[in-house]
């Protein structure tokens, strides 16, 4: 199974791919999608969503772990993700795959076994649990992190499957 995940954002928006081998997962690619600070929303939601769409017609992957929206007390910063989230969301069930989100919490305490790690030890983490040459930029590996997360929820599916 090849799983793309995302780490969303207005102005920087993280992607990873990786594939699920043996229940193990591996590398395929990961990048930072960036936007103009000054353009209008609607400009860099757009290019998000065209960006997203190529990596998926790229890499074929089958499913995509994206992370939920967080809100904290900018209420406007919220509504702003949530255009993003969606833009990206509607992008990849287009091409087919299923969506699965998880909180910030579930993908930190995954990948580090800590809910509230800071981004270094998730970018610390992915890069040990992936075998990365050097550690990604903090955005792609939230999208690396994203990615791993829905393999233990993976895993696990398949374990109950195999009891029955």
């Amino acid at each position: 199974m090849r799983i793309l995940g995302v780490d969303p954002g207005t102005r920087y928006t993280g992607y990873g791919v990786i594939d699920v081998v043996s229940g193990k997962p591996t590398h395929v690619c990961h990048g930072v999608i960036s936007t103009q600070a000054k353009a209008d929303l609607w400009v860099r939601i757009h290019q998000i969503h065209k960006e997203i769409v190529n990596v998926v017609e790229e890499t074929s992957p089958d499913e995509l772990s994206i992370e939920k929206c967080f809100v904290s007390k900018n209420v406007s910063s919220a509504l702003k993700l949530g255009h993003t989230r969606g833009a990206i969301i509607v992008g990849c069930m287009s091409a087919g795959l299923k969506v699965h989100e998880y909180a910030p919490t579930e993908i930190k305490s995954a990948v580090t076994g800590y809910g509230r790690a800071d981004k270094d030890q998730v970018a610390q983490m992915v890069q040990a649990i992936l075998g990365l040459p050097k550690r990604p930029a903090s955005d792609a590996a939230d999208a690396l992190a994203a990615a791993i997360c829905h393999t233990h929820g993976y895993k696990m599916r398949q374990h109950l499957m195999r009891a029955r």
